[in-house]
């Protein structure tokens, strides 16, 4: 069966539904159109929804991720070189906008807040009419505004959202995520943390208290564990602290050798730039040298830190200095443009822009459940990362991983990170009932076409 007819059957199933429900004379809360869905687009354009941290602890990472959406419009309507249409491995995209209708867009500012997320993203859909939101820099925004599209019937296409839990026990039907997740990141960096570092270490975990922060330390505890390492702490702290010094303090007594710090964005600028100024890095703990370990980079961060992050070990879901042709034509047409390479964040959500036109195409339609049933399933290449497969039990992306470190001597300002394993997509993979992910309980539920 077609993409397209598989639509129309789903569309079929739900006017069913419906007739069922009034033959019952109950009258539900929301009652599913079962001829059309949420924000149809009936003249010759179409809006996508960029919901994105333009202030707050991960503005800089939502700058970039609004200059690269910006730049996949571009593409999709035939301005500019076409970015990575020419690398993709599906054909579909013409460059001359999506299903005959040029792109437009709306913006919003998440503040790395969850409701000030949800109340742009309702703004957008409720006001601006928009098919599609992409964005975000948070699992906290992500997971959030996830359920909102849901219920909303709207196809939400993550931005940088690192959560297991955001295709785990939050995952929705309406929703998909191309970045990688906190149990990959443990799974890539434990065996090179092995080599490094040895099995006899002690650490020490500081984590930013959200679901973020909270999936990502237990899947470096469990993966570090596997390899001898022992956990000593795991102290949370707020998101945008700022001022991380009281939590540094401690770990000078607490006996461990390697600090992991399970923070983002801002606040890991800030946090590792306090621990390399309290000394960490200079002392001798249990006859080893003192580490820091970042499970979550990007080149952003990187770049705040400085000379702070030479030679500290972590993971990222996709590097500008790839040598494939998918990263080679993005960096160009991003460079180009901005002056400057993209960060990971920027091309997960041009990727997750040019998924979601790529699925509507193939489907010959915007209803959100036909597109969900074109990117179920779908495999691809072209993109970064090489093939690449979204799972349809959980709507996640299974892809290499890198891991990186610091680089000791930058040759520019750009080149701060250096990919020292890619780390095999065969390595990070697990079952879409894996007890991080939710267990048994977690499931899709049915998508949501809108009312």
């Amino acid at each position: 069966m077609s993409d397209q007819k598989k639509g129309i059957s789903r569309r079929r199933v739900l006017k069913t539904g419906l007739a069922g429900i009034v033959a019952t004379g109950v009258a539900p809360t929301i009652i599913t159109n079962a001829y059309g869905f949420t924000n149809e687009p009936t003249g010759s354009t179409v809006k996508f929804g960029f919901n994105v941290p333009q202030t707050g602890p991960y503005a800089a990472e939502g700058l970039d991720e609004l200059r690269a959406q910006q730049l996949a419009v571009e593409h999709l309507n035939g301005i500019g070189d076409g970015g990575m249409l020419s690398t993709f491995s599906s054909k579909a995209l013409k460059g001359n906008g999506v299903l005959g209708k040029q792109v437009d867009y709306v913006t919003g500012d998440t503040q790395t807040k969850s409701d000030a997320a949800r109340a742009a993203a309702r703004s957008m859909i409720e006001k601006d009419g928009v098919v599609m939101i992409n964005g975000g820099s948070s699992s906290g925004v992500a997971v959030a505004v996830q359920g909102l599209c849901q219920e909303a019937g709207i196809i939400f296409m993550a931005g940088l959202t690192h959560s297991n839990d955001t295709t785990g026990k939050d995952r929705k039907a309406n929703g998909f995520r191309h970045f990688f997740n906190a149990y990959m990141s443990g799974a890539a960096l434990a065996p090179v943390l092995k080599t490094a570092y040895g099995t006899d270490r002690r650490a020490y975990h500081l984590t930013a208290d959200y679901t973020w922060g909270w999936t990502q330390q237990a899947s470096i505890q469990l993966f570090t564990e596997q390899i001898g390492w022992e956990t000593v702490n795991n102290v949370l702290t707020p998101v945008g602290a700022g001022d991380f010094s009281s939590y540094i303090a401690p770990v000078l007594n607490s006996g461990a050798d390697v600090l992991v710090l399970n923070h983002y964005g801002g606040d890991m600028i800030n946090s590792l730039t306090q621990a390399v100024q309290f000394g960490l890095r200079d002392k001798q703990v249990n006859g080893k040298q003192f580490e820091i370990v970042v499970p979550l980079y990007s080149e952003l961060m990187a770049d705040g830190a400085g000379a702070n992050i030479k030679g500290v070990y972590g993971s990222m879901n996709w590097n500008w200095q790839l040598s494939d042709a998918g990263t080679q034509a993005f960096v160009k047409s991003f460079g180009e443009k901005y002056g400057q390479p993209p960060s990971n964040s920027a091309q997960t959500c041009y990727a997750q822009v040019m998924l979601y036109a790529d699925a509507v195409e193939r489907a010959g339609s915007f209803n959100p459940c036909a597109v969900a049933e074109a990117l179920e399933g779908f495999e691809f290449d072209g993109l970064g990362n090489g093939p690449t497969l979204y799972r349809a039990a959980d709507h996640q992306c299974f892809k290499d991983v890198l891991v990186v470190k610091g680089k000791e001597n930058p040759s520019n300002q750009y080149d701060t990170l250096e990919v020292v394993e890619i780390t095999p997509r065969a390595q990070v993979e697990y079952a879409p009932n894996h007890e991080m992910f939710g267990g048994d309980e977690a499931t899709l539920g049915a998508c949501n076409p809108g009312a």
